[in-house]
């Protein structure tokens, strides 16, 4: 599997959603539940890079932890960085390698129950809009630009429909809501009653609802300019999410389907430079 990022090894993003599904037609609800729950969690075994500075907030009792970069030259605002399932921040050094040289503070940070962030349950967005709210109140002021992949670029729109200070957002490979794509995931064998149960445990286990964690709907909220980047060769989370978030959005948006990409390489070097150029606009100079 190819990685979006240089150098490194791709994760299977969504790999929560795959287990929950697979397991459903025949093990108990306890095992959907808790892989949909529990995403791998691939831990932070780097050094803090050079130049970065270590960030930490506070979220509905759990700590959230990241990495800051600053700005070369003449800071025009911030880009955030949202990783998708069983991955860490580590993927967003190539982010804030290319956007500070372009006047961005960069931000990359685990997700609850990733990386080195706190938590056991990730609910898909319902609680991680609200981590990435907190972030947000820890950056300087300016506009904020929000790249998600994947898991990411879910948080990223569910958000952007509750918070003015996000300026746009790019999210990639993204979901329409939790519940289709978990569905769609399930094998011929499962049933809807497998699905359902192993849903309805998980809920109750963390605290959330299922039906609350949908980007198409939150989509109809956002008015900031958003770009929207899908495979047409995603088999994982096919483009008709994407086409459905995108059918949703009232405001400025715009859709690239990647000929040839799947889930994970999708983000060619054609498409950084229509992401530049998004960024670029929405946050001019100031």
């Amino acid at each position: 599997m190819k990685s979006p990022w240089p150098g490194r090894t791709a994760v299977p993003v969504f790999a929560a959603l795959a287990a929950l599904t697979a397991l459903a037609g025949c093990m108990p609800a306890s095992w959907g539940a808790g892989a949909l729950l529990h995403p791998y969690r691939r831990h932070v075994t780097m050094p803090r890079p050079a130049g970065a500075e270590d960030l930490e907030v506070q979220s509905a009792g759990l700590r959230i932890r990241g990495w800051r970069f600053h700005s070369a030259g003449v800071r025009r605002g911030t880009v955030i960085y949202l990783h998708g399932s069983a991955d860490n921040r580590t993927s967003g050094l190539f982010v804030a390698e290319r956007f500070t040289r372009r006047g961005y503070d960069v931000v990359v940070y685990d997700s609850r129950a990733h990386g080195e962030s706190e938590g056991e349950a990730c609910t898909y967005g319902y609680y991680e809009k609200q981590d990435l709210r907190r972030v947000i109140d820890t950056v300087e002021p300016g506009p904020v630009a929000v790249i998600g992949v994947s898991l990411g670029g879910a948080v990223a729109l569910q958000a952007a429909a509750a918070d003015a200070r996000i300026r746009t957002v790019i999210a990639v490979s993204t979901f329409s809501d939790l519940r289709t794509v978990a569905t769609e995931r399930a094998p011929r064998i499962a049933s809807k009653d497998d699905i359902e149960a192993a849903f309805r445990l998980a809920e109750a286990t963390a605290h959330f609802q299922v039906d609350g964690v949908s980007p198409v709907a939150s989509a109809r909220g956002i008015t900031v300019p958003v770009l929207l980047v899908h495979g047409e060769d995603d088999h994982e989370t096919p483009a008709a999410h994407s086409q459905r978030v995108f059918a949703a959005l009232p405001g400025p948006r715009r859709l690239l389907l990647v000929p040839g990409a799947g889930h994970n390489d999708a983000l060619r070097a054609e498409v950084w430079t229509a992401i530049e150029a998004w960024i670029d606009e929405a946050c001019p100079p100031r």
